[in-house]
Order: C-alpha cells, then structure tokens, then sequence
C-alpha cells in the first residue's frame, strides 16, 4: 500500500500518522503538500489533524478549497482510498466529500482527553481488523468535534450503514457522558456512500505501539495495509 499525507499551513499530526502507516506497510509514507495536484500511484490519501491555515473563518473551510483537493475529488471519483482525521475530516466535509459539518463542541471548550469508540460495522478496508460491537480506546484533541447533520442526512447515513464508529463507554453503551463533544447519535464517525472514505474525530494513529501508551488504533492501519496491498 503506498499512501500520502496532505500537508497544510497548520497541520501538525502528519508525523503520527506517518509512524502509524508506516508500522502498518514497511514503508514511510509520502508528504504530499498542499499545493501539489499530482497524486499518482497512491492507494491511499490521508487528511490529517491540525489546524489548517489556522481554522481561520470555519475550521477546514480554507484547506478544502487548496489545489490539492481538486486532486482528491478525483483520486475519490476514481474510487480511491481516504482516510480524514480531526481536522481531515473537518475538510472533508467542508469539501463536500462527507455530509454534514463539524460544530463547537458542547460547553464549548476544547476537549483533550481519552474517549471510547464503538465499532458499527467491521466488513469495511478500514475497520476489516476489528470486530463489530468492539471498543477502543482513541485520544480526542478538538474543539469542533460536534457531529452535526439534519434529521434526514443522519437517517441516510444510519440506513445505509455509513455509521463508522460512536462514542460510547468502555463496555460500548452509548452514553451522554460518553459523548462529550455532544455529536448527533453519539457519532464518531461516517463513510462515504461508496465506503471509501473515512471521517472521524479522534485520533487512532496516537494510539499504535505500547511505548505509547496502546496499540488500539493499531488495527485500523493494519486492516488497511492488508486490504490494499498491492
């Protein structure tokens, strides 16, 4: 699998998600920065968290509008792997790859902590090493983390299995305490309708060797490594 990391004014967990790919594959990753348009050879692309141009007017509204996203509106179009973390998938959804925007958390202040994730399903190249119904355990680092989408948007995506993880206790009940950034149906996560494309809000990839601190978020890289081998 070769991958690439977007690179932005701002972003600055591109070396975590590097040393996750690349446990995963063997390989290091390519940095791809945000004004490049050629993303040749690639199985898979990587939005990483940060705050790009410095969530200046909405967080990820600048850095979806960068030349590199024309690039991959088209590597998706072609069917192409994306992963969007944190602020990734802050962009995403500013870019109108994923439904939906990403709000001030509840309270309003920036949470920097543990939380649990709930696997909804785990027949995707994404969650392949998990197991449905299981949680782990992933940091959160943001303060627009709240998941918002209008009633009908949140039934598609519910109905169509595009549900990819909710915040949920150790043991996976589904909790208001569970949810602190206050997201609609404790959501964590979504896919594209194709399920090649992949948002959420905490950080799998601080999570993938014992030195530091768990390997959690390990399966998540291993799973894609294995489904997109070349």
């Amino acid at each position: 699998m070769k991958a690439g990391i977007v690179v932005f004014p701002g972003t600055n967990r591109e070396r975590d998600m590097a040393i996750a790919l690349a446990a995963a594959t063997g390989s290091r990753p390519r940095l791809v920065w945000h004004h490049e348009t050629d993303l040749a050879g690639l199985d898979l692309v990587v939005l990483p968290g940060g705050f790009s141009h410095g969530d200046y007017l909405r967080c990820g509204a600048m850095a979806a509008r960068a030349p590199v996203m024309e690039a991959i509106r088209g590597f998706a179009a072609a069917g192409g792997h994306i992963l969007g973390v944190c602020n990734g998938f802050q962009i995403l959804t500013e870019a109108g790859l994923l439904p939906g925007a990403l709000l001030r958390n509840a309270g309003l202040r920036f949470l920097s902590m543990d939380c649990h994730l709930r696997v909804e399903r785990a027949d995707t190249a994404f969650t392949r090493h998990y197991q449905s119904g299981q949680t782990f355990r992933a940091p959160m680092a943001h303060g627009d983390g709240n998941f918002y989408a209008d009633d009908a948007t949140l039934d598609l995506l519910e109905g169509e299995g595009r549900v990819a993880f909710r915040y949920a206790s150790p043991e996976g009940e589904i909790t208001q305490a569970a949810n602190r950034n206050g997201s609609a149906r404790a959501i964590a996560g979504i896919y594209s309708a194709n399920l090649r494309i992949l948002g959420l809000m905490p950080h799998p990839e601080d999570l993938v060797d014992p030195l530091l601190g768990g390997a959690d978020g390990k399966p998540l890289f291993d799973g894609l490594a294995a489904a997109l081998a070349a």
